[in-house]
């Protein structure tokens, strides 16, 4: 059904050695794709841009974004209006969770969920042509209800992400050439995000629940073959002053009678588990019950916590939400209200905001990602001014000097 997991590797990485953006390589929604890291690290560090110095953000734009010298914005799509004036599809209301994906023509495509209820949300589209220009807008799945977040695989399709009770994960075509699947293998829960950890073969979830659980998905077969696996819930377990997490198995995924981290109750509470990331054999995970952000590291299975508002020097990060990590370790954590900031959140736990939207205070920044030549970012205001589903406002930051 979807490309070729090599030849689409292969195509990832072309992309990546071609990126821009003064070696600012980053990565669409739920996290960076290891390969990327291995070829960053081959490169001079002089190429790339730190976005933990960037310097104090300005006054806001025409759009009412704060930004650091040299950057600007613009809209991309509101909610009920067709972007770029195109006819058909219109975009939806309540925009989240995000990701980039490389077209063959040397555009590229943005999709976002809708977190409508109901079975009104979903995943619209929309296609870029290689100078940037808004060329297509279309929705890739229909009919499903509160789509947060998810996450994209190496293989180049997006999981889609029900926050539901029995809310499951819809694997889509971002192109819009195949009809979407769900993966029920992955369980039936208010799933949050999913990251793809291919070398060592298996999925992390989060759930978004105030007594949710952190998850682990190993497939029966080699990856992107998501039919058929053991779903895991972690319990942490103290050694020698550290944190551990042992894997305990979820006897019925689906939750046919009882609610996922209900079946096993010696998991370890994760308060309202938001977006999760990938980078280097860790994966970075945010709580916002607790204003949390976590590192997991994977092949030591060792947790820890990278931030927590309560102890840090400087708690500018609140209503800790979606995940994307930069090509040299910054991790970049949006605001669902707060102060309606995207923030860098440094290996060492130090914070810097990146961006700030103004005149939004009900809303939350959803679906960061950037282009595949890292040269773009594009994000969303949920709830915009209005603080209604209907007012999203999707955004596209770029440098000045650059596009």
């Amino acid at each position: 059904m979807y490309p070729d997991y090599m030849t689409q590797q292969r195509k990832n990485r072309r992309n990546f050695l071609r990126m821009g953006f003064h070696g600012a390589a980053l990565f669409a929604g739920g996290g960076l794709l290891r390969f990327q890291h291995s070829v960053a690290a081959g490169l001079d560090s002089s190429a790339f841009y730190s976005l933990s110095n960037l310097g104090p953000l300005l006054e806001p734009d025409a759009n009412g974004l704060k930004l650091p010298k040299g950057f600007k914005s613009r809209v991309i799509a509101r909610s009920g209006e067709a972007p770029a004036g195109l006819s058909g599809y219109k975009w939806h209301s309540a925009p989240d969770g995000g990701a980039t994906f490389p077209a063959d023509d040397g555009g590229w495509v943005y999709v976002s969920n809708s977190e409508m209820r109901n079975s009104a949300g979903g995943v619209g589209a929309i296609r870029f042509d290689a100078q940037g220009d808004v060329v297509d807008a279309y929705q890739i799945l229909k009919n499903t209800s509160v789509n947060c977040a998810g996450g994209p695989t190496p293989w180049g399709t997006w999981l889609s992400c029900e926050e539901t009770p029995s809310g499951q994960v819809y694997e889509c075509d971002p192109m819009g050439g195949n009809q979407s699947e769900l993966r029920s293998a992955l369980g039936a829960f208010r799933h949050e995000a999913v990251a793809v950890d291919s070398e060592n073969q298996c999925l992390y979830l989060t759930e978004d629940h105030p007594e949710g659980g952190f998850y682990r998905f190993r497939p029966d077969y080699p990856l992107p073959d998501l039919t058929r696996g053991q779903l895991e819930i972690a319990l942490v377990l103290k050694k020698n002053g550290r944190s551990f997490i042992d894997w305990l198995a979820v006897p019925d995924p689906l939750a046919k009678i009882e609610e996922t981290r209900l079946q096993v109750p010696a998991h370890t509470i994760f308060k309202g588990g938001e977006g999760i990331g990938l980078y280097d054999g860790r994966a970075y995970f945010t709580t916002k019950h607790d204003n949390r952000v976590w590192v997991y590291h994977m092949n030591t299975q060792e947790i820890e916590v990278l931030y927590d508002v309560e102890t840090s020097d400087n708690p500018i990060l609140t209503g800790v939400d979606n995940v994307v990590i930069t090509a040299t370790g910054d991790v970049l954590i949006a605001e669902d209200r707060g102060d309606m900031q995207i923030v860098v959140l440094s290996d060492e736990g130090s914070v810097a905001p990146l961006l700030q939207v103004m005149g939004q205070e009900q809303s939350e920044i959803t679906g960061p990602a950037f282009d595949p030549s890292y040269q773009r970012l594009y994000f969303s205001s949920q709830r915009g001014s209005s603080g209604e589903s209907s007012g999203g406002i999707t955004y596209e930051v770029s440098r000045n000097d650059l596009v």
